[in-house]
Formats: structure tokens, sequence, C-alpha cells
């Protein structure tokens, strides 16, 4: 005779098989081809999670720029190449504009915030949070005076290793980190608080298990993990700390508040709060203070952090490309603080940042977006709420639209007479209703910080340049680069 236990679990697969058929039979021939899934865990033999690109790469070959893969017994849409995206993000914005699911946000931010929220509850965090970053005036300082001055300190790190060589992560980590610190807390911090580091170690373990393939395997089953042994735990708990250190900055802000003058992003928000106090419908609460603040350091730390090690590492190999860019700094800024002024008359150096984005591909899945109705695409239907990926590597790699995309070459995006050619396929950001709304900030510490340090130094390879490898060390739902060292060379 089976065992309780095993009886419960035949029952329970007996049931999950019944409504697999009858899904499969209702949903089936309107989704896009892909794949067969099997019973409850889907597609998980057919996408490898320690090789997710290369398996969804191979299924594009197979069904096309538009399949779907499911992840469980969810079906997912995936989108791919530049014309397949834009017609689904941008010429059917609304009916492709909701946040899908992502499993470990889900768990952990409750829906709240930027990132992963969807209907009204979206529309008034975003706003707020594009208001407030656009017209930011809290301390008389702008972002631009802020990040002038984290360089400076960077500028102080590096001049320390007195032409040693050096892995640039942490350093590079700690002054973008610092940054949004500035906005978001209205204090930077030394490279070596305790506290500070504290936090960049959960930002980071955050991100890598998030890219790892227990990550993935989270995301197929996330609602068995939940309360599972394993190593997610230890992701579970970096947010937890995470949000710990961010509900104290918030504590700390309330009891110090000034409505009438304002320090930071935080203060602002407390501010709303106040002024919607007798509002039932106003989404300015602590749940979504918090986590909006935590979604400005998810976007805009590691994502340009990241770009930025990918940025140097590819001036590292490109030495000829080093050196044109640091001419063209001489010319047009010479001594004298960079400013995001000079943008504008600096194409060379303005198309190797458009270069080194499209080439770095830092979030080559995209972020998961859903169906807001019933969508009729390319002759398919995609049913109201089913999770859509547009796949942008197959954007900026698309080769219709890139010429040689595995090369890097800052020349495509200058026209014959050497201004900046704009091209609509660099979607690093993503686009249409649910582009990243930190784009302005993170354009603007590139620039920034790429001119500061190269008008300070020349930056040399620990090895022989031909020995750089430009491949990614993970390739899932993030890039990111291989560790590296380099040395400095002051200019001056």
């Amino acid at each position: 005779m089976l065992p309780a236990t095993a009886l419960l679990l035949l029952v329970i697969l007996c049931l999950v098989w019944t409504k697999w058929n009858k899904g499969k039979s209702k949903d089936g021939p309107h989704l896009p081809p892909g794949p067969p899934p099997l019973p409850v865990i889907g597609n998980i033999l057919q996408v490898n999670h320690r090789e997710l690109l290369l398996s969804l790469k191979q299924l594009q070959k197979k069904y096309g720029p538009v399949f779907t893969v499911h992840f469980g017994s969810r079906p997912t849409v995936m989108l791919c190449g530049y014309d397949t995206v834009k017609e689904a993000l941008i010429d059917n914005k609304e009916a492709f504009g909701g946040r899908g699911r992502m499993p470990l946000y889900d768990y952990m931010l409750k829906g709240y915030g930027v990132i992963v929220s969807n209907g009204e509850r979206w529309k008034q965090m975003r706003r707020f949070a594009l208001m407030t970053l656009r017209n930011f005036g809290m301390g008389k300082r702008s972002i631009e005076e802020r990040i002038q001055e984290e360089v400076t300190f960077l500028v102080k790190e590096f001049s320390k290793t007195e032409g040693q060589t050096f892995d640039p992560t942490f350093l590079l980590s700690c002054a973008v980190s610092n940054i949004i610190c500035s906005v978001v807390f209205g204090k930077r911090f030394d490279y070596k608080d305790e506290h500070f580091l504290t936090f960049l170690k959960n930002i980071t373990g955050i991100h890598r298990f998030m890219n790892s393939g227990m990550g993935l395997i989270f995301y197929f089953f996330h609602r068995f993990m939940h309360h599972m042994p394993g190593p997610h735990q230890t992701g579970f708990q970096h947010f937890t700390d995470f949000r710990a250190f961010v509900q104290e900055r918030v504590d700390e802000s309330m009891r110090t508040l000034n409505p009438d003058s304002t320090r930071h992003f935080i203060d602002c928000f407390l501010v709303k709060m106040q002024q919607d106090q007798q509002n039932p419908a106003s989404e300015f609460h602590n749940e979504n203070l918090v986590v909006s603040v935590i979604n400005l350091f998810f976007a805009g730390t590691e994502t340009t952090s990241t770009t930025l090690r990918f940025g140097l590492l590819l001036l590292l190999k490109y030495p000829e490309i080093q050196a044109k860019v640091q001419e063209e700094i001489d010319r047009v800024i010479g001594d004298r603080c960079p400013s995001v002024e000079d943008r504008s008359r600096m194409p060379y150096t303005e198309a190797v940042i458009c270069e080194i984005q499209r080439f770095s591909d830092i979030i080559p899945t995209g972020v998961p977006h859903s169906t807001t109705e019933d969508v009729s695409f390319r002759g398919y239907t995609i049913p109201k709420g089913t999770d859509v990926f547009p796949l942008l590597t197959t954007v900026l790699k698309d080769p219709e639209q890139f010429h040689e995309p595995e090369v890097f070459s800052p020349d495509r995006f200058l026209d014959d007479d050497g201004a900046v050619k704009k091209h609509a396929a660099l979607m690093p950001f993503s686009a249409g209703r649910r582009m990243c709304p930190g784009e302005g900030l993170a354009q603007m510490e590139l620039f920034l910080f790429l001119t500061t340090l190269l008008q300070k130094f020349t930056l040399t390879p620990e090895v022989p340049r031909e020995k750089l490898d430009l491949s990614p060390e993970f390739s899932s739902t993030g890039n990111l680069p291989r560790s590296y060292k380099m040395s400095l060379v002051p200019r001056d």
C-alpha cells in the first residue's frame, strides 16, 4: 500500500496533468510556435539554465522571430530582432505595456515600486520618479554636480594605485552607487565605510543570483522553492538586508524632515505622502517609498558600473580608439572639468559610448513585459496577461541593423561628415512604455566618468591586448565582463 505522502503526490500530479492538458488544448494553437512543453517542467529540457541565451538563439533559428517557451507550465513569448521588438513595444506599446513576471522581485517586493508594478500604481510611481529626477533641485545641487564630485573621488582612488595593476570593479561600483546614494539619501559614503560595503555586497549578491543558473531555476519553479533550502535562500537574505538598510534611511529622514527644504528623493516622497494623506487612491505610502528606492539602486548601480567595466575593457583592447577619444577630450575640454554640455561637441566620444552600450549588451533578455489585452500579433493570438520577453540582444546584435554586429566599431554611429548618427535599433534601455526611467542619468554618468578618467589617465592592460577576452563571464539574463586588471599612466 502506498504511503500517504506518495499517494498525495500522485493525486497532485494527476490534477496538474489534467489542468495542463486542458490549458494546452485551449491556449496552444493560438500562441506562436515553440518546443512542445512537458507537464509541470515546461521546456526546461530545451533551455539550458547555464547557457540560456544560446538556447534561445537556437530556438529562434528553428521557430523564427516570434516563438513560445514554457517556463514551468506558464507560456512566455519571445520577440527577436529590431523589427519585431519595435512592432511590439513601440507600434503596439499599450498592448505590450504591462510588466511580466519577475518571480524574485515579485516575492521580495510584493508588486510595489516602479519595476514590478502595473496599472495606476505604476503610473503614479513612474511619473513621480521621472519628475523628481528631471527637476532635481534638492539641496540646490544638480545631478551633474554630484556626478562630477564623485568622479573626483574616484580619480583620487585610481591615483593611489601609482602605476600598479588593479581590478577596477570595486571602485567603479563604489562610485556609481554613491551617485544614487547622493540622489536618494542626500549623502555619499566613504569607500571604506562598513555599512556602505555591506550595502554593495547585497546589491552584487542579488544581481549575481538573478544572473545565475539557480536564478533561472527559481524562475521556473519559484512556487515550490520559496521555503526550500538551497543557495537561493542567500539571494533572499541579500534582499532582506538591503531592504532593512533602505528602511533605516527612510526612518531617519522621516525624523528630520523639513517639508520646506527637501534634501533628497526620500524627502520629496515623504512630502508627497503628507500631501496625499486624505486621498484613499494615493500610492504614496511607506511600502512604495522603500521599494522605489530599491528600484533606483537596481536600475542605476550595477547596470551602469557594468557598462563602465565593459567600456574600460574595450578601451584597453583597442588603444587606438582610446587615443582618439583622448585627442577629442584635449581639443574640446582641455584641462577643465568635463560637463554634460560638452557631449554635443564630441561626436567621436559619443559614438564610442553608443558602441560600448551596444556591444556590452548587459541585459540581453530585456526585462519581461506582459500583454494588457488579447493581442493579434503577426498572425498569432497572444492572450491577455502573457509574459513577453523582448530579447534585446537580438536587437543590439541584429545583423540587418548593424553590419558585423560582433565587431566593436564606434564608426557605425558616425556619418560621412563625422557627426553622430542616431540609430533606432540602439535600445540598451529597452523601448516603449516600460523604457528604463533612468536612461538620462545613466547617459550622463557614462559620459562624465569616461571623459574624466581618460582626461587624467591612459589605460594599459596587465596582459597583451590580444589576450583580453571580450566574451561575457555570465550570459543568461545579464552579461558581465570577465575579470581583468589594468594600470594607469597619468597624463598631466
